[in-house]
């Protein structure tokens, strides 16, 4: 009897020759969930620049690599991942289950832990500015302030993350 190759059996053929898949598609693979979830921190840092100028009125391009502001890139970029393999894979795929539990840490972090760490190293830097020119903690560098985020800057962030997992998904 003669055998019949189905399509099934060649992809395992491809599988024992090359691995998970062909040579030409590790070279640069398309995965759409990161490919959504960096883009969507790099338009969340681009946008701190727009929305840091109209709350101070001026430019300060350093906000586009510093932490803090509006929107939340950390929310951005872990809504994106998460929406992303939602899409692509369900809602009931384990790889969704796991970006979803992040996602959830991370905004949570941003938005309580981060954000009272930066509230106490405002009000740490104020008490050191009073301190005479002879103590020697005076001169000490001042801490960072701006470490995490408000709930509305979460929620931007969040949405911004949607917003571009969804175009991402529709443009492919």
């Amino acid at each position: 009897m003669d055998e019949v190759m189905t399509v099934a059996d060649a992809g395992g053929v491809n599988r024992a020759l090359y691995g998970s898949s062909p040579p030409s598609q590790k070279l640069l693979p398309h995965n759409l969930p990161i490919f959504s979830a960096f883009l969507a921190l790099a338009l969340a840092q681009f946008l701190k620049v727009f929305t840091n100028w109209y709350k101070e009125k001026r430019w300060d391009s350093k906000r586009m690599l510093s932490s803090g502001g509006m929107p939340s890139s950390h929310s951005a970029t872990v809504t994106a991942l998460a929406l992303s393999i939602a899409l692509e894979e369900g809602a009931g795929a384990p790889a969704f289950a796991i970006a979803l539990v992040l996602a959830c840490v991370v905004m949570y972090d941003a938005s309580g832990v981060r954000l009272h760490a930066g509230r106490q190293a405002e009000l740490l830097n104020q008490i050191v500015c009073e301190f005479p020119p002879e103590h020697p903690l005076s001169t000490v560098k001042p801490l960072r302030e701006l470490l995490g985020h408000t709930p509305i800057q979460v929620a931007a962030g969040a949405i911004l993350g949607c917003v571009v997992a969804y175009l991402m998904r529709s443009t492919s």
